[in-house]
């Protein structure tokens, strides 16, 4: 008996010690949004592929970001970057609309094509679980307003953030998604 307590106590050490160890994280793979237009966003069909993650609001004075959002994507999505917005009443209470309102602002407004998520909550302990692990990821760089960017990188790992004061196609995101599209490639070939 005390030999089985003392096997059971070991696997559960090594269990917690391969959890801090960053052994068995979660990765963003993991999570899914519900989609603005019904079924799902699940970001595992989208695995070893880098992602901007964005949350959005529709009456916000980053709105116009939504333009450079796309620039992004009609440049780096065939390449194999993969964007999700997620719109958000959590800031300013900036998207108070439905379904309908965010998609006139997004897709119809500044022609977004990309994946847009239903409004989601994106801070606090409400958060969806996608903002909870990459506050727990990188506390010190949580969404403190609309238009907050997180870029995942192809091992679903947080690869870099930038605030809402960043324009999307700020040489930093474009360096940084480059360097995210390209590690594919330094991989197979090195």
């Amino acid at each position: 008996m005390t030999s089985a307590l003392a096997a059971f106590a070991s696997a559960a050490s090594i269990r917690q010690a391969s959890a801090q160890a960053g052994m068995s994280r979660i990765t963003a793979y993991a999570f899914s949004f519900p989609a603005l237009a019904g079924g799902d966003i699940r970001l595992a069909e989208y695995a070893g592929h880098p992602m901007l993650i964005v949350n959005t609001a529709s009456l916000c004075g980053f709105t116009p970001q939504y333009a450079g959002l796309q620039q992004l994507w009609t440049e780096f999505g065939e390449r194999g970057l993969i964007m999700v917005g997620v719109p958000s009443n959590d800031f300013g209470g900036q998207e108070p609309g439905g379904a309908t309102e965010i998609a006139e602002t997004a897709q119809h407004q500044y022609g977004v094509t990309f994946p847009i998520a239903a409004k989601a909550v994106v801070k606090g302990p409400n958060a969806h679980p996608f903002y909870k692990w990459a506050a727990e990821a990188r506390p010190k760089d949580v969404p403190r307003w609309n238009f907050h960017k997180y870029l995942v990188g192809r091992d679903g790992y947080i690869a870099d953030v930038f605030p809402e004061s960043v324009e999307p196609v700020d040489t930093r995101v474009k360096t940084a998604i480059g360097r995210a599209l390209g590690q594919n490639g330094s991989e197979r070939s090195g």
